[in-house]
């Protein structure tokens, strides 16, 4: 089943391109069923790319999906037009009064600046309280992964000494997960930031469950275990060029910048880069969607049960 967005949004066209099934809203308000309702925080500069690899992945089921994105009201965009951001994006304060069955917060070129100092934090916070009562089941990526331990749970996150870039190894921690079904014992995903969130601390609160982990990035994959909330240190959502797009892009600037690990063959930056975490990626989204939303979700979602921190669910 397709993924229900304006025939507008650049991103239709490209999807279709790629043989994405995609319907606007005039036909799938025939179809006698209850799409889920998808809320996309796009806090990435680069929104239209970030639209096209979230879309892509959200529409690898037989789910049909609504889409709604959303953008911080108090943070001006410099790489995206107001034009795109006025026909396609709401506000927190446009939505307020709706519920939605998933809502995804994107990462952000944030992470070297202290969590109060960044111009949208009170917006974030407020934001990440109103899900608690008006979204099932959240995901985090990235910084919106750390912004979400440290509002939550007051994990706090440190400063690396180098850019934690490329694709690496990752390894269950726990199997037989919801998030992670289906998952091989040994999988790939691609990290590119300058900080990180510790086990130790992770490990200091009851809530938190750890996942999956990678012997050089760290912890990957944190759970709520209450089951509506997960934390993904890296960007399973890249596509193929994304880390490459990166490098060149401080190469060209000057930056102090190392190829990225495990990413281009023999580390030949002229070579094509491998796309080894794919179908990880498209397996990650599909069980989100549908163990973690769908089989959890009333049909009427004004009746979202109650947040409960001490609540016992499986991940």
């Amino acid at each position: 089943m397709p993924i229900c967005i304006s025939p507008e949004l650049p991103a239709y066209q490209a999807l279709l391109h790629e043989h994405i099934f995609v319907m606007d809203s005039e036909r799938a308000a025939h179809q006698d069923i209850r799409p889920l309702e998808i809320l996309i925080v796009n806090i990435m500069p680069k929104k239209l790319e970030t639209e096209l690899q979230l879309l892509r992945l959200l529409s690898n089921t037989a789910l049909q999906v609504n889409i709604t994105l959303l953008r911080m009201e108090s943070h001006v965009s410099k790489n995206t037009s107001q034009s795109h951001l006025d026909a396609f994006y709401a506000t927190l304060n446009d939505v307020r009064g709706k519920f939605f069955d998933g809502m995804i917060v994107t990462g952000a070129p944030v992470e070297q600046i202290p969590f109060e100092e960044v111009d949208y934090w009170g917006e974030i916070c407020d934001l990440m309280e109103w899900s608690k009562t008006h979204v099932y089941s959240t995901l985090h990526i990235c910084w919106g992964a750390q912004a979400g331990l440290y509002h939550h749970f007051g994990v706090p996150k440190y400063l690396l000494e180098k850019k934690m870039f490329g694709v690496f190894m990752h390894t269950l921690e726990k199997h037989h997960t919801q998030l992670l079904h289906g998952f091989d014992d040994v999988f790939y995903a691609p990290h590119s930031r300058h900080t990180e969130v510790r086990r130790e601390d992770i490990e200091k609160v009851p809530q938190l469950r750890i996942l999956s982990s990678s012997a050089e990035a760290g912890v990957h994959v944190i759970a709520n275990r209450n089951g509506r909330q997960y934390f993904i240190t890296g960007h399973s959502e890249y596509d193929r060029n994304t880390l490459a797009q990166e490098y060149f892009r401080d190469v060209e600037k000057g930056l102090q910048i190392e190829l990225p690990h495990n990413y281009f063959p023999g580390d030949d930056p002229t070579q094509p880069p491998l796309f080894t975490w794919r179908s990880t990626a498209n397996l990650l989204f599909a069980n989100w969607l549908n163990y973690c939303v769908y089989q959890r979700t009333p049909f009427d979602l004004t009746e979202l049960p109650q947040w409960d921190w001490n609540a016992e669910s499986e991940v």
